[in-house]
């Protein structure tokens, strides 16, 4: 969802590392064949599928085809390192999100397990394979110490930040976005928690500030049922946050 409409580029901030206008668009929890298919053609920059037996958008599909412009994002809870880097093999997978409660010696367990795939490779698979990218989730409601954010830094690609709920994502909820005036990190983030068409306003407030906004990450409030999205939701809010930049 880069947007690269004709307004006066230099009225907002340039947030991205591409030097573009951000921010970018990752829809989470897809599960069905023909709405994953429509929702590509929104060209969303990621697209999210959930291997957690626990979540109702659990996904045991198959991908269909989509544009490769659109990174496919496996999001994982606690999940056994092997059985993780056999599922981003199995669906082909460009980022990972972890949702759980993964310390950093798991994230470098899983580099490691990634650098041993890469190098069983052939020579020319390798030079045509790019990192996974490494996304780790925390969850917020009405107070967070970043601090814990510390030992992350140097082992993931981008933090993101949830509301603390009942279920692992998909709550519907937002949390207080006032909390991220703490955030003293420049690792860029996804923005997600509750994010639909009637939270636009409050989102480009968000992106008016020096705040490291580097995606935003939508799933319930734009489905019918969960894992099925309402492609006329989705448009409505494509254009409204590319209208506000």
């Amino acid at each position: 969802m880069k947007t690269t409409n004709n307004k006066d580029k230099s009225a907002a901030p340039q947030r991205l590392p591409s030097g573009g206008r951000g921010p970018f668009l990752k829809v989470c929890g897809m599960k069905y064949v023909d709405n994953i298919q429509q929702v590509a053609e929104l060209q969303p920059d990621y697209l999210g599928f959930i291997f957690y037996e626990k979540s109702k958008r659990n996904f045991e599909g198959i991908i269909p085809e989509i544009p490769k412009s659109i990174k496919k994002t496996g999001v994982f809870v606690n999940e056994i390192p092997e059985i993780l880097v056999s599922l981003v093999d199995e669906y082909q997978l460009q980022a990972i999100q972890l949702h759980g409660d993964e310390p950093v010696e798991y994230i470098q367990q899983l580099k490691k397990l990634f650098a041993e795939r890469l190098e069983a490779m052939s020579p020319k698979l390798k030079s045509r394979t790019k990192p996974v990218e490494i996304i780790k989730v925390f969850g917020i409601k009405e107070e967070f110490d970043f601090s814990v954010l510390e030992a992350y830094e140097e082992e993931v690609d981008f933090f993101l930040f949830d509301t603390k709920g009942k279920e692992r994502g998909g709550n519907g909820v937002t949390f207080n976005w006032q909390v991220l005036n703490n955030y003293n990190s420049k690792k860029t983030f996804f923005l997600s928690g509750g994010i639909g068409v009637e939270e636009v306003d409050a989102v480009n407030k968000i992106l008016k500030t020096d705040l490291p906004v580097y995606a935003l990450d939508v799933n319930s409030r734009f489905e019918t049922k969960p894992g099925l999205k309402s492609i006329e939701k989705l448009k409505k809010f494509i254009k409204k946050v590319e209208k506000s930049l």
